[in-house]
């Protein structure tokens, strides 16, 4: 693994982190709660995230183009499951794509991305950092997310659960 692998994967895992702090001790009612007028909780950002990472993982590894089930998923943002639930498999996505990741010789490789509804007409491709560095940006503005849900919630913040 070259030292841009290791600066990136541990990136990621610090905004992993950074997303799962608000969901501490946090009930499975809570965690499908909404507190904003956006339809987001916590534990469906979870589920997100987790859903997300598993189809990227799919997306780089056949670097094809094909569509990966789900992927069209418009309910995905709701807490089908448990918190629990979502957390394990949130944990056991991000290991599997810090292993994979972990495995390519090069994050210069070159990945067809599906084509989507939102997609422009053109075949699209991105490097495989580039799908890290997708994965990194939309986990930390999550992470965000989450700190404003749990805030409204009961008053807790990251900065209070790090201590």
């Amino acid at each position: 693994m070259t030292r841009e692998h290791e600066d990136l994967l541990g990136l990621l895992a610090e905004v992993r982190k950074r997303l799962l702090i608000p969901a501490r001790d946090i009930s499975d009612a809570d965690a499908a709660k909404r507190t904003t007028v956006s339809e987001l909780t916590l534990g469906g950002l979870i589920r997100h995230l987790a859903t997300g990472e598993r189809l990227w993982l799919r997306i780089l590894r056949t670097a094809d183009g094909s569509l990966p089930d789900g992927m069209l998923d418009t309910d995905q943002y709701a807490m089908s499951e448990t918190l629990s639930h979502w957390l394990a498999a949130y944990s056991e996505a991000a290991a599997a794509t810090d292993e994979y990741v972990a495995s390519l010789p090069s994050l210069d490789v070159e990945v067809q991305l599906p084509t989507t509804p939102w997609s422009p007409p053109e075949p699209q491709f991105w490097s495989a950092r580039r799908i890290v560095l997708h994965l990194i940006h939309e986990t930390a503005q999550h992470a965000g997310h989450a700190d404003i849900i749990r805030e409204s919630l009961d008053g807790a913040n990251s900065t209070a659960q790090l201590a």
